[in-house]
């Protein structure tokens, strides 16, 4: 099939920044990176070492806060970025996803939101710069994760009406940190691991906001959770009806992560590639859970990316990583094995750029 050039434009025009992205994915898919939580689990650290020097005598309990790392070790950071590129990642991830001022309170380290996130992004561009050729450039995703306060769901099973946050506390933090990642070198913005559809609605609001009070305007990708075998995000949607709730965004990507390895997450990944008339991603997590493994995940490298390789031969996709459990070693398989695959073209997709 012959690949008219006008198909990528129209979305290319509106980026300041990311506009190789639409063509690129034209022609190849293209391959995000893998877990970070994962890959800081291997450095075994502990207090003292989230801490650093200058958090020292922080007053409460900092391990697990990876997003702090940014600050205290950014040589850790910038390693797990540069291992993912060397596997051959195009796109790799900021490490943002609980850097919000609502996920922060957890750690009393609200007013920590817009540096983690500008350190964080200059730590992305830095290791994108470094890697990034004229034939394959690499580009850096702000990732904006899912809070642990949520707009339409009760935290008390006693009160359905309560509500623990407010869609403008929400859009208020999302702001912060898209200005912050925005600033410190993010090419696009993933809008990621999504199980209230409300939350989403209220960073693609505070990016649109964004875009106009900056004048610049960059990619979006957004990643929903489907968390059972009902086929339903947290919040109750169906893939169908996120999808139609979001589309509105005009998202560069749809498609899902987490929760799910490959194999049950295939039957959600091909519903969506015959919705949407965009590209579709799509990175799961290395299988179950197995806590007898190094990764905390039963799959191998050779497990996840024979799965999506079948995924990509199939037609459904256009951008494949990994999630939980996955790192480096799965990555590369992923990328060597859908190296020679064309990516999906979505129903209608030259009729309607025509």
């Amino acid at each position: 099939m012959n690949q008219p050039a006008r198909s990528v434009l129209p979305a290319a025009a509106r980026y300041t920044r990311g506009q190789q992205l639409p063509a690129l994915l034209e022609a190849r898919i293209l391959i995000l990176d893998g877990a970070m939580g994962t890959m800081i689990q291997r450095y075994k650290l502990d207090e003292a070492a989230y801490r650093g020097e200058r958090f020292k005598d922080y007053p409460r309990d900092i391990k697990g806060n990876n997003e702090l790392l940014s600050i205290t070790q950014p040589q850790i950071i910038s390693e797990i970025h540069e291992q993912y590129l060397a596997a051959g990642a195009d796109i790799i991830e900021t490490n943002t996803f609980g850097a919000t001022t609502v996920a922060q309170g957890d750690y009393g380290m609200e007013d920590l939101a817009v540096e983690m996130n500008l350190e964080s992004a200059k730590l992305a561009r830095a290791a994108c710069d470094k890697y990034s050729t004229p034939d394959k450039p690499r580009f850096v995703a702000g990732a904006i994760g899912p809070t642990p306060k949520t707009a339409s769901i009760s935290p008390d099973v006693n009160d359905p009406g309560a509500r623990n946050v407010t869609f403008d506390e929400l859009r208020r933090a999302y702001y912060e940190q898209a200005k912050a990642l925005l600033d410190g070198g993010a090419d696009l913005f993933l809008v990621e691991t999504i199980f209230d559809t409300l939350n989403a609605k209220a960073a693609l609001f505070a990016l649109d906001q964004l875009f106009d009070d900056t004048g610049e305007v960059l990619p979006i990708m957004i990643s929903g959770t489907v968390t059972d075998a009902s086929g339903r995000i947290l919040s109750g949607q169906t893939v169908e009806a996120f999808w139609n709730s979001l589309r509105h965004a005009k998202p560069l990507t749809f498609g899902l992560n987490c929760a799910l390895g490959a194999a049950l997450m295939r039957p959600y990944i091909a519903e969506l590639s015959n919705l949407c008339d965009t590209y579709v991603s799509c990175y799961p997590n290395a299988g179950l859970p197995n806590p007898m493994s190094d990764t905390g995940f039963d799959e191998l490298p050779a497990d996840t990316s024979g799965l999506l390789k079948e995924f990509a031969q199939a037609g459904l996709v256009n951008v494949a990583g990994g999630c939980c459990g996955t790192t480096p070693e799965h990555i590369a398989a992923i990328a060597q094995a859908l190296a020679e695959i064309k990516p999906r073209r979505w129903p209608n997709q030259y009729r309607d750029a025509a």
